[in-house]
């Protein structure tokens, strides 16, 4: 069954100079040229995209390449110079400005780099916030946020002061006052960036643990490759303000749209992208515990290699597609990165 689209952009433009909208208006279709030309800036251009419902679709891109800008025309922080922004079928640039309140507290969350926790509130009032503004009653709100709080990690260190937490708890107190309100939507601008490489593994397992738990439509924006392919289902590259290529982390690495993109994979550990149902052999040889299609390469290597035989491959239902053998592995591992599906 296909999966119920929650977010669409359809020809979302961002320009900046004088008369930017004007100029669209008279050129719905501009080229970088048409638009230095006019003495404007194209931070989001033409951008077109659809995400599934419970989704994680992450924006990636180089400083200056669009990605916050686009995030913040999706959500309407900014106000798109041209184009529609669908949630649930509703286009959020019609909506009224009460309307969009009612939205963004109800059914959206936000998690920014940096933390924007209230000093002078504890962690739970902290995560208490947004339903305050919601004015549910307090009594209520502080059960909501208790639950919340124990659900990223934080039990016992509900009446902490932010400046009595580390970098990372900070983080999931941002984490949990985004969740209160228990939104459809969620909107993550590198949100782990600012972490000690140790601390963002573990929100990284964090963030996919409560993925697991809560099926919210992810919207993540991240330069990080390898925290993009860990957290991805699909991932948008972005430059100059276009959309260069929508895929799976897989596809990216494989049938690469452009060289920017391609640039973008050559430096990642392919047994890390790669899964094995990209790089199975046709067919229904192979002994042992079946291995899933989904697994990465990395994950599932040293039982491939330390194998007599070839390991079946097996599908979400358990049906077995194909085998994978330690040469295949081994040119994951070893070789030179070119893969095709149908190794043997």
């Amino acid at each position: 069954m296909t999966p119920k689209t929650k977010l669409s952009c359809r020809n979302i433009w961002k320009l900046y100079g004088a008369n930017a909208e004007a100029f669209l208006n008279a050129n719905p279709a501009p080229s970088g040229e048409d638009i230095r030309k006019a003495g404007i800036i194209g931070a989001v251009r033409d951008a077109r995209i659809d995400i599934a419902e419970g989704e994680i679709f992450i924006i990636m891109g180089l400083s200056g390449s669009g990605k916050s800008t686009l995030v913040r025309c999706l959500s309407r922080l900014i106000e798109p110079t041209g184009g529609q922004v669908l949630f649930d079928g509703v286009d959020l640039l019609t909506a009224s400005e009460q309307e969009l309140i009612e939205i963004r507290r109800h059914k959206m969350g936000m998690v920014f780099q940096h933390f924007a926790l209230l000093p002078h509130l504890t962690a739970l009032q902290n995560v208490m916030f947004p339903l305050t503004v919601q004015a549910v009653p307090k009594s209520e709100a502080e059960v909501k946020a208790r639950e919340v709080v124990e659900l990223v990690g934080l039990k016992g260190r509900e009446d902490y002061y932010p400046r009595e937490l580390s970098g990372g708890q900070q983080q999931r107190v941002g984490i949990a006052r985004s969740l209160v309100t228990e939104p459809d939507l969620w909107f993550l601008d590198e949100p782990f960036s600012a972490l000690d490489p140790l601390i963002r593994r573990e929100m990284q397992d964090e963030f996919l643990r409560l993925q697991a738990r809560l099926h919210k439509t992810i919207v993540f924006i991240t330069h990080d490759f390898e925290e993009a392919v860990r957290l991805a289902d699909r991932i948008a590259i972005m430059k100059d303000g276009h959309i260069i290529q929508i895929a799976t982390p897989e596809e990216l690495v494989l049938n690469p749209a452009t060289d920017y993109v391609a640039e973008f994979t050559r430096h990642i550990p392919r047994s890390k992208v790669l899964t094995v149902g990209g790089i199975m052999a046709s067919g229904t040889d192979g002994e042992g515990t079946p291995v899933p299609q989904t697994a990465r390469v990395s994950d599932v290597a040293e039982q491939i290699i330390a194998a007599d035989a070839p390991r079946p491959v097996c599908d979400d239902s358990g049906r077995i597609i194909g085998s994978i053998n330690r040469q295949a592995v081994a040119r994951v591992l070893f070789g030179a990165g070119e893969t095709s599906r149908g190794i043997e």
